[in-house]
């Protein structure tokens, strides 16, 4: 039963985080030997890690296949010269056999070829389960995705999560077998080619070197920039409108639709504007890949002419040698026919590379100087919470919220904090559950899951009732008759039967207001029973007769209560009243006698 923060609507930012010691320099790859470290260090895990006998296998298997399909290929390319230069004889016999060869090849390469591109995908996928497994493992533990989200160390983690890796693994599968696929092709058309015209063969390598330079050259840089940032645009335009739809009611109520179009506008302008300059660079890439192609198949015919014309070469050996020049020019200029896929693979490389710093690194030895650029507040476990000599910052450190805070809250006893806005109550609340260790200090409290924290919003679950009530749980031995009673205790009799029992499934931020949210916050806490109750004006949207209530419940159970609020009437649950000042300043004293300022 972990302490939970305040929901976070989206881990998008903008497009300039504020920098900080951990910000990792945002910039698109490029077609380089740093480019090809990055992908084998996110590669590389999955076929050493405990996937890598199934990885192997599929990978095997599909290189089998694809033997096959080329097999098949040389063969019925050699058909097809043997039933152009039977047809050029007037050999009857001869053609006929050569179409019953050709039907017999084709009734296994069909097969083969669909077989291949189910396992092709297939593989992909299962690759993408893993890798996708392995981030998610690596982005909630420690709460790396809160950290994320607040310090704003990279944009869109879950669109990296969700779409980068499904492209990365794709492409990598689409790019490795294309890349054995050609070394195959080019190993069995070159003999083909070879045994007809070794000119035609050392023309074909002078022209597949003069088309990749000149692609990598003059296309490379700007068209994986110009992905990078469009992957990155088109992420801040979707949370964009996502950010409108999840704040429907309040934009509503200000009736902000006119401020809210100015943004998304602003948000579309930089897409659209980034794709044009993309479609741009990719007409011209597509013109240079066009002519680059297409001289193919006047380019062998020129060469073989005057063998053919003066019968020294059959028109078959002709078509071959056409049908094998195409296949190996399309072995050995890779780059250029897959230019325009592979620039925006690289650029998925980036952003990919970039979360895996930051969620599968190891984290940093905060007793290192070098690692750790600030100091960090300590925690520790114990049977009460205690603070020493706690100094707590803004998370870049710029400014300092509180400063050489002691106390002790013995079990049973209760902790309220006021403060003016902006004094640092939430960041205090923050630093005791964990979240927040830009300080110095040390701050020991009671085991995570003994720890509860309500927030001033509370988190609604997409879920059931039940699944609301035992958060963060994922299971419970309470029956339904003790869940219902806890609802009863909570002053909320009655609402299962209103939206259907404990299994109903609704949209709980929507259909319950935010004072019954509270209520069913509170619910939470009877159900878990945890040592220690963090609240952040949790209760605020409660009159004083629940909120009472409430209080009285948790107080009678002996709970630690850490509250922030500015009722007088909560004094009395708590022992102790600390009041931030601002700029680091504090007071403790005594909950009994305290007056809150006018």
């Amino acid at each position: 039963m972990l302490p939970m923060p305040a929901p976070v609507t989206s881990s998008a930012k903008a497009a300039n985080p504020p920098q900080g010691a951990r910000t990792p320099k945002m910039r698109p790859a490029s077609l380089s030997l740093a480019a090809g470290r990055q992908f084998f260090d996110l590669a590389k895990p999955y076929w050493r890690g405990n996937q890598k006998r199934v990885a192997w296998v599929l990978l095997a298997a599909l290189i089998l296949l694809m033997l096959g399909e080329t097999q098949f290929a040389v063969m019925l390319n050699n058909q097809a010269g043997e039933m152009t230069s039977a047809l050029a004889g007037k050999e009857g016999d001869r053609f006929w056999s050569a179409v019953r060869e050709c039907l017999l090849i084709l009734a296994f390469a069909v097969p083969i070829y669909a077989f291949y591109y189910y396992m092709r995908d297939a593989f992909a996928n299962h690759w993408r389960r893993w890798l996708t497994g392995r981030f998610l493992d690596g982005y909630l533990a420690e709460r790396k995705y809160y950290e994320l989200g607040t310090h704003g160390d990279v944009d869109n983690p879950d669109q990296r999560i969700s779409e980068d890796i499904n492209t990365f693994t794709g492409r990598s599968t689409h790019f490795l077998l294309i890349f054995l696929g050609s070394l195959m092709q080019l190993v069995a058309f070159s003999t083909v080619l070879w045994s007809i015209s070794h000119l035609l063969v050392g023309i074909l390598v002078l022209y597949a070197l003069f088309g990749t330079i000149v692609a990598l050259w003059i296309f490379g840089a700007p068209l994986i920039t110009l992905n990078f940032w469009q992957l990155r645009r088109e992420a801040d335009f979707r949370f964009g409108l996502m950010r409108l739809r999840e704040n429907a009611e309040s934009i509503a109520f200000y009736r902000g639709e006119a401020q809210e179009r100015v943004q998304i506008d602003h948000q579309f302008n930089a897409v659209f504007r980034n794709f044009a300059r993309l479609i741009k660079t990719q007409r011209s890439l597509n013109l240079f890949q066009r002519g680059f192609s297409q001289l193919t198949i006047v380019l062998p015919s020129v060469i073989l002419a005057n063998e053919v014309l003066s019968g020294e070469l059959e028109v078959g050996r002709a078509v071959q040698a056409a049908g094998a020049f195409a296949a190996v020019l399309g072995a050995v200029s890779l780059i250029v026919d897959n230019f325009e896929s592979l620039s925006r693979f690289v650029a998925g490389i980036g952003r990919l590379n970039t979360l895996s710093q930051l969620v599968l690194a190891p984290p940093p030895d905060v007793t290192d100087p070098v690692a750790s650029a600030h100091p960090r507040i300590q925690t520790r476990v114990g049977e009460f919470l205690s603070l020493d000599s706690l100094t707590l910052y803004t998370p870049q450190f710029d400014r300092v919220l509180i400063k050489d805070l002691s106390l002790s809250i013995r079990a049973g006893d209760g902790l309220l904090i006021t403060g003016v806005s902006g004094s640092g109550k939430s960041s205090l609340l923050r630093a005791i559950a964990g979240l927040w260790h830009t300080g110095s200090g040390v701050v020991q409290h009671p085991a995570l899951d003994q720890m509860l924290f309500l927030p001033q919003q509370p988190y609604m679950q997409s879920g059931t009732l039940r699944s609301q009530l035992i958060y963060p749980a994922a299971a419970t031995n309470f029956s339904d008759e003790r869940l219902l009673e806890i609802l009863d205790e909570v002053h909320m009799t009655g609402l299962a039967e209103r939206v259907g029992g404990l299994d109903a499934v609704h949209d709980w931020e929507k259909l319950l207001s935010v004072g019954e949210q509270q209520r069913l916050a509170f619910a939470r806490v009877l159900v878990h029973r945890p040592r220690l109750v963090i609240l952040d004006e949790a209760t605020s949207a409660l009159d004083g007769a629940n909120e009472a209530a409430l209080y009285t419940r948790l107080h009678g159970k002996g709970t630690t209560l850490i509250s922030i609020a500015h009722r007088a009437a909560l004094l009395r649950y708590h022992t102790q009243v600390l009041t931030l000042k601002g700029e680091g300043a504090w007071e403790l004293l005594p909950a009994e006698g305290f007056e809150f300022e006018a």
